[in-house]
C-alpha cells in the first residue's frame, strides 16, 4: 500500500460543498418566507367584516376592506354623496362613499368596500366592488353567513 492511499484530504469534496450551500440558501428561504407570513398574518385577510373590525379595534385611518351585506333600508343618496350600512347580521358599519355606485349595487346585496375607518366608527370607502352577477355574494361573505346561521341560498349565489 501506499502512503497516498492511507492519507486522507481534509476539507470537503465538492459534492459536499455543493449540497450545504443548496440546504443553507434552502433554509434562508423557507425563514425569510416565515417571517413575511408571520408579519402579515392580520393583512392577508381578502376583507373584514363588521364583526371583525370591531373585534380587531381597527384604528381609524387604516386602509382595509369591508365585507358584508347591504342592510335593507340604509341606502340614501345625494348626488354623488351616498350612504349605506354594511352589516353581517351582528355588527352594523355606516359607509360612506362619493361617486357613482356599480350598476348592481343593491340593498339586500352582498359588497366589497375598500378605505379606510373614521375616529368616529363610520367607514370611508374609495372603492366599491361588485361582480357581474346581480345575486353575487363574495365566498368570505356566505361563509360568515353560514357560520351564524344566516345563510339564505335562495335569494344569492356566491
Amino acid at each position: 500500500m501506499s502512503m497516498s492511499a492511507t492519507v486522507r484530504k481534509k476539507g470537503w469534496s465538492r459534492k459536499q460543498k455543493r449540497l450545504a450551500t443548496i440546504a443553507g440558501l434552502g433554509l434562508v428561504l423557507a425563514l425569510a418566507t416565515t417571517l413575511v407570513l408571520v408579519a402579515l398574518r392580520d393583512q392577508i385577510v381578502f376583507f373584514y367584516s363588521p364583526s371583525d373590525v370591531i373585534a380587531r379595534e381597527v384604528a381609524a385611518g387604516t386602509p382595509i376592506r369591508l365585507g358584508g351585506l347591504v342592510k335593507d333600508g340604509s341606502w340614501t343618496r345625494a348626488g354623488q354623496d351616498n350612504t349605506f350600512t354594511v352589516t353581517d347580521t351582528s355588527t352594523d358599519i355606516v359607509a360612506h362613499y362619493t361617486g357613482i355606485l356599480p350598476d348592481l349595487f343593491r340593498e339586500g346585496q352582498g359588497v366589497v368596500a375598500e378605505g379606510r375607518m373614521e375616529p368616529d366608527g363610520s367607514f370611508t370607502a374609495t372603492n366599491v366592488l361588485a361582480k357581474h352577477d346581480e345575486n353575487y355574494i363574495p365566498k368570505e361573505v356566505v361563509d360568515a353567513l353560514k357560520a351564524q346561521g344566516e345563510w339564505r341560498p335562495e335569494t344569492a349565489t356566491p
